[in-house]
């Protein structure tokens, strides 16, 4: 439960998720595990040459049956993949049944893959009680070959082309299928499903929906011959029989006849195998089995009777609804179709005001849950943005299986696979037995999980369901998956490339967001996987420093293309590329370990020791990386720019630096500790050790601990790679609007190299690097990322932490110009929040109406049916904010939802003025007015007040959470722009941050509006609480969650 005023406040879907963890009820076993992309993946790529992209096809998909999961529009199915519910679509106008979403591989896209539909996750809840997608069907025949033909003609300095800019939602002759489904409010086995679609044109149209349930293919590789089955019985009713699962009931029932006809539409069931259809594929003589894969294909659009099964039995099924009666569906109109899945055979019609209710029902819960979440008041798109973001996460959890031995060998009921095809990819790693629900980077475009990727997904995913988060974490360390030697596994495509280690780091975060938001201390989760840990530390200590120096190479580490030359290959050069931000991200794991180390020896002395070891562990890699041994050598970091650099060395003294200002300069900051100092003086053997370490290696230390000497705000202690005066030089750059500072967050490579780029001629061949804010200009690692000079946030939010723990020490003392020659002075809470800000504008609406990631696109921006349904993308263009990559990477941009929880509640609109003055007319007032929704029990409550508002508006969108003005300026309630107004009481408009200056005046009279204490509604008083506590004081929202404190457990040791 949400902890609110320290009082346990259970809503209807934390009952649910308590449930599922005390697993009296497992209402997490039902959910949207169907992957959006299975074809062309790694796992179901059997080629002799590895080209997963050609081996199996989008074409191919719709007729032959894969190997390791499924895919679908919407699909939910069970824990195992076993059994799956997805959606299916037509137009009478396209040459194929739409049954999944197209995009183009990566050899076809212009920047690599990339999905060329529409469609949006909006809503969904952590035990999948409630979920919603939208998917947006063109009426007219779906552009494929112009997708294809116009990106193929592009090359790599043109923009991709998408589905939004070929023309075919002219005019609106689309279909909105809102697809929605719910759960039983007491049992996790009913599932209802319900299509809306409406006809956006201007003319009628006609529509074929089918619901598809099918079983996952087992049966056909070799281990186990067993077949589930579905079978009609009734005109209205199949049973679905599976052993594991036992017997399910898939009822349909009669749709309203939105064609202008008397009769109901009443669905017709379709029966056939999940085979494959080696006739059409191969041209083969005959199938394994009469009925295969693509079969519904073939009756819907094709006419042809005699694909489907007669008998009515298969292990596919779907119930056809035809929308086409007459001139089809009118203009405006919608088509309606509702289904349940249940584990109880219901011989009567289904109740359909029953159903609508039990929908509504879960969406009011949904409602609550997440405001229970988020009770402050803020703007309600940024509520929206919030809100689709944790939607998005849920959405991208998948069904991943793969299992090493049977993918490289083959299996007994199939062709072997060419012996060559072993020695392509993971070849070593044997072990690797999976089966399990990952949550994915995107939907579609990475339909596979990625080591870091994972760790941040956890962050956002802990505020809402911190158990999944955990189990994220716990399983990437299981022996199942890490290899014997310790390495964490990157991704399909190379398990053994290598993710920067940030796993310890999302550990302890998710440890304390759970400690903080639901008052639970799982210290045995945090030990199991920091045991693990100490088994991948130790890989990267031997493998990744091959010298012994404490200097990394690191490679790949996620950035793609930042540097002159691919990091994961041996240099053109010869020598050793000695990496900055690989050096960074080890001093960075390092101090997570000490955290973690320092929680656990609150419960267990002898974390003490471990503790030690990587406080010196850390020490060494500072001083490594600054002072370097040798009069000829260099360190790493430059001192006459004052900025980190990649180094090449050959040995013995021969360095080269590569003077490239990019995120591997920043990423040092990254590796920051704030101690308070009740740990030191509560740990003696660690305290002992310190003292130690400062007699007996002055040397070291008078370099790299003046920090120890000097205690900072409230008496911290900090431990960093960068000292006072490189900060100082490295936020010069940093936050120069010239440089790395863009109207949006931080670049990841400095706009200097667009007039200034860096080259080096190597063997007849030259390499170079300079600034391209938007799409990659090059095929580097597939081409469909960019690291040389767009936002990307899950890098950003690391320096957001990194500033805020600066500030927990340095405080109001350490200022800087933000944006650098500005003149304006900010303290490092203050750029932290200013950069949270930024950041939040990528999405948020300007004053014109606007978005920066829609890149003007009018349609995007103010089509009503549009304007509200985001795309999360993947990283943003450098200079305008627009879009680029994935477009449901909600994976890592997700953590706009956490940016959001933080400092949403005074996040100022995009083009509002900066300085504190000009923008205090801008923010809102810190009281609200009361709007309770009947349906949760308000409807006879007149008490006055401000307190938890709740609408009964469907669309998110549409939601106004709050009365008065929100993020903007302040208006009245009669319309008067002097200063806002809640039950005819004025308030003043907001002039606080939250963190505040020393001799701040602006916070005023903490007692000038007081609310009364509602007692049937806790939550309000603690909004009011907190929003005086974050006008009162500096930074303790991250003190909590950041530092390395004395809390969470008692004074026994």
């Amino acid at each position: 439960m949400v902890l609110i005023d320290d009082k346990d406040v259970l809503s209807p879907e934390e009952s649910r998720l308590r449930e599922d963890r005390q697993r009296t009820k497992y209402w997490k076993k039902w959910g949207p595990y169907v992957a959006e992309r299975q074809w062309a993946t790694v796992r179901e790529d059997y080629s002799a040459d590895g080209n997963a992209w050609a081996d199996f096809t989008y074409d191919m998909a719709r007729s032959r049956a894969f190997r390791w999961g499924e895919d679908g529009i919407a699909g939910v199915s069970d824990t195992h993949g076993r059994m799956n519910i997805a959606f299916a679509f037509w137009n009478e106008k396209d040459g194929h049944l739409k049954e999944r979403l197209f995009g183009l591989s990566n050899p076809q896209g212009v920047h690599g893959e990339s999905i060329k539909e529409a469609h949006f996750h909006l809503d969904n809840t952590p035990t999948h009680s409630y979920m919603k997608f939208l998917y947006k069907l063109p009426q007219k025949a779906f552009p494929y070959e112009d997708i294809i033909e116009e990106n193929a003609r592009r090359s790599k300095q043109e923009r991709e082309y998408n589905l939004v800019d070929t023309g075919i939602f002219n005019d609106n002759r689309y279909w909105d299928c809102f697809i929605e489904t719910a759960k039983e409010g007491d049992n996790p086995d009913e599932l209802l499903f319900r299509v809306t679609a409406y006809n956006r044109g201007p003319d009628h149209a006609k529509l074929h929906i089918l619901p598809h349930v099918w079983f996952r293919n087992t049966w056909a590789w070799g281990y186990d011959d067993y077949k589930p089955s579905v079978k009609q019985i009734d005109a209205l009713q199949c049973e679905i029989d599976h052993r594991e699962l036992g017997k399910h009931y898939f009822q349909c029932s009669p749709s309203p006849n939105s064609c202008g006809g008397q009769d109901d539409v009443e669905p017709e069931f379709l029966f056939t195998d999940n085979d494959t259809n080696e006739m059409e594929l191969w041209g083969a003589k005959s199938n394994k089995t009469q009925y295969v894969k693509d079969a519904f294909h073939k009756r819907v659009v094709k006419g042809d009777k005699k694909a489907v099964n007669p008998k009515k039995t298969g292990t596919k099924s779907c119930a056809w609804f035809a929308f086409n009666q007459g001139e089809g569906v009118a203009p405006g109109e919608c088509a309606v179709i509702r289904f349940r899945i249940s584990n109880t055979r219901n011989d009567s019609y289904l109740d359909e005001e029953q159903f609508d209710d039990v929908m509504d029902q879960r969406i009011a819960e949904a409602d609550e849950f997440y405001f229970k979440i988020n009770p402050m008041p803020m703007a309600d798109d940024l509520r929206n943005i919030q809100r689709q973001a944790f939607s998005g996460m849920l959405w991208c959890k998948q069904y991943y299986h793969f299992i090493w031995d049977q993918w490289a060998n083959g299996d007994p009921g199939m062709p072997p696979p060419p012996p060559e095809r072993k020695a392509i990819r993971n070849s070593q790693w044997k072990h690797m037995h999976l089966d399990d629900i990952l949550s994915m980077p995107d939907s579609w475009e990475y339909p596979f999980f990625a080591a870091w990727d994972s760790a941040f997904h956890c962050i956002p995913i802990a505020i809402i369901d911190p158990d999944f988060a955990k189990k994220q974490l716990d399983l990437f360390t299981r022996e199942w998956y890490m290899h014997p030697n310790g390495q964490l596994p990157a991704y399909e495509w190379n398990f053994s490339d290598v993710n920067p280690p940030v796993h310890a780091w999302s550990t302890f975060r998710t440890f304390k967001i759970e400690r903080k938001m639901y008052g639970r201390e799982d210290l045995d989760f945090l030990e199991r996987v920091f045991q693990k840990l100490l088994m991948n530390f130790t890989w990267w200590c031997n493998r990744k420093d091959t010298d012994g120096k404490n200097v990394f190479e690191g490679g790949f580490l996620g950035l793609d293309n930042i540097g002159l030359f691919n990091r994961s290959d041996p240099l053109p050069t010869g020598g050793t590329l000695e990496q900055a931000d690989a050096t960074g991200w080890m001093a960075f794991y390092a101090l997570s370990m000490l955290n973690i180390a320092l929680e656990l020896a609150k419960h267990r002395r002898i974390y003490e020791d471990i503790a030690s070891k990587f406080f010196e562990h850390f020490i060494l890699i500072s001083d490594a990386m600054q002072y370097r041994k040798g009069s000829e050598a260099k360190s790493l970091w430059n001192e006459e720019d004052g900025f980190y650099y990649d180094a090449i060395t050959w040995g013995h003294g021969w360095t080269h630096q590569m003077p490239i200002r990019s995120l591997v300069g920043l990423i040092p900051m990254y590796a920051t500790l704030t101690l308070e100092p009740q740990v030191i003086n509560r740990f003696p053997a660690f305290k002992k050790h310190v003292e130690w370490f400062i007699q007996n290696k002055h040397d070291v230390a008078d370099r790299n601990l003046a920090s120890m000497k000097r205690r900072g705000k409230d008496s911290r202690l900090l431990l960093s790679l960068v000292n006072e005066d490189r900060l100082r030089s490295i936020l010069k750059y940093m936050l120069d609007e010239t440089e790395f500072l863009s109207d949006y967050g931080i670049r990841s490579l400095s706009k200097y190299h667009k007039d200034h780029p860096v080259s080096m001629e190597v063997n007849g061949q030259n390499y170079s690097v300079s600034y391209v804010p938007g799409d990659s200009d090059s095929g580097l690692f597939g081409g469909n990322s960019n690291w040389r000079g767009p936002i990307w946030i899950a890098v950003n939010f690391l320096l957001i932490e990194s500033l805020l723990r600066f500030y927990m020490f340095y405080g109001n003392t350490f200022k800087v110009e933000c944006p650098t020659g500005s003149g304006d002075e900010m303290h490092l809470g203050h750029v932290a929040e200013e950069l949270q800000h930024r950041l939040q504008h990528l999405m948020a609406i300007n004053n014109e109406g606007r978005r920066a990631i829609h890149d003007g696109n009018e349609m995007l921006d103010h089509d009503a049916n549009w304007k509200d349904h985001l795309w999360f993308y993947e990283f943003f263009d450098g200079d305008t904010g627009r879009g680029l990559g994935a477009s449901h990477q909600c994976g890592w941009t997700g953590l706009m939802a956490k940016m959001i929880h933080d400092t949403g509640v005074n996040c100022r609109l995009p083009q509002t003025p900066r300085t504190p003055t000009q923008a205090a007319s801008h923010y809102f007032d810190d009281t609200f007015s009361r709007q309770r929704r009947a349906s949760l029990g308000g409807a006879n409550r007149n008490r006055p007040g401000p307190a938890r508002s709740m609408t009964r508006t469907r669309s998110i969108g549409a939601r106004s959470d709050w009365g008065g003005s929100t993020n903007g300026e302040a208006t009245s309630q009669n319309g008067d722009d002097d200063g806002a107004s809640t039950n005819g009481v004025p308030t003043p408009a907001r002039t606080w941050s939250i963190y505040k200056e020393d001799d701040a005046t602006s916070a005023g009279d903490h007692h000038a509006n007081h609310v009364h204490d509602d007692p049937d509604d806790p939550i309000n008083k603690f909004v009011q609480d907190q929003l005086q506590r974050i006008k009162s004081e500096e930074g303790r929202e991250y003190s909590e969650e950041l530092a390395a404190q004395n809390d969470g457990a008692g004074d026994e040791l």
